[in-house]
């Protein structure tokens, strides 16, 4: 105790900052190990299959596929599409995301109540369909770079709109999504916090979800993601498929440019 009496003050904090950092250090590849070896094997796979099922599976009123499905690159195509999503789209005269896209699909094709399917609770009937048919789109562009179109004045706008409300702050913490995704070198607990107003890298925030979570068994979409991201901040929850959530995803799918999608990966 003497001895550690007699250092500087300065001395002390530099030592135990040290610690703090080798230990973050070792913590983090540790849970980069722990996934690592989760992904051999991917609950997030059986998603995928059910995915493909329901996009092939004649179902609805109409009892049509979703095989005609325009994700932005014509009827049919979802090899690519993932990674230019969200985008304009002149038949809802809306920028739309993968999720809601897909209930427009099944709306317009199949027969079912999008309006019905954007009210049920995450995981449950209709909505944990739409989370495993953007599992199987969203896969089918894995390896692949993002690339959003930024051309259309709406998705412009949308970009612009997203930037506001990420750095908005409010609720009874006084958060934003800045708050942990607004700089480098953020974490919480063991969790890095990845910068997402700029390029974080490949596989890292938007280009990871749809993800599998290991916490609590279930799929996730980027629309649930974001519900949650505004349930932790205290705010209040968004509406599936509301302006402000396609915005963020605009914003940070821009700022993802050229990031590879790992797509489907797995979280804690």
């Amino acid at each position: 105790m003497k001895n550690l009496l007699a250092l500087p003050l300065a001395t002390i904090v530099a030592g135990l900052a040290t610690v703090g950092t080798a230990h973050a250090q070792s913590a983090s590849e540790g849970i980069a190990k722990y996934r690592e070896m989760l992904q051999d094997g991917n609950p997030a796979e059986l998603f995928e299959m059910k995915g493909e099922e329901l996009w092939k599976q004649k179902r609805g009123p109409k009892q049509a596929t979703l095989e005609q499905c325009d994700l932005g690159l014509g009827p049919g195509v979802i090899q690519g599409a993932f990674v230019q999503l969200p985008r304009y789209f002149k038949d809802t005269g809306r920028v739309q995301d993968l999720e809601s896209r897909l209930v427009t699909c099944m709306e317009t094709l199949q027969g079912f109540n999008g309006a019905e399917i954007a009210k049920t609770p995450f995981g449950r009937g209709e909505m944990a369909n739409v989370t495993a048919l953007a599992t199987y789109v969203a896969t089918a562009s894995k390896g692949m770079r993002f690339n959003l179109p930024q051309q259309h004045p709406q998705e412009k706008a949308m970009y612009e709109v997203g930037k506001r409300a990420f750095f908005t702050r409010g609720g009874t913490h006084d958060f934003s999504c800045a708050s942990c995704h607004g700089a480098d070198d953020k974490r919480i607990r063991l969790q890095e916090l990845p910068n997402l107003t700029k390029n974080p890298g490949d596989g890292i925030g938007f280009a990871a979800w749809p993800a599998y979570r290991v916490s609590n068994s279930q799929m996730w979409g980027m629309q649930q993601r974001l519900n949650d991201c505004f349930r932790q901040q205290r705010f209040p929850e968004p509406k599936f498929g509301s302006d402000v959530t396609i915005a963020l995803g605009v914003y940070m799918g821009v700022n993802a440019k050229n990031a590879e999608s790992i797509v489907p990966a797995i979280k804690r």
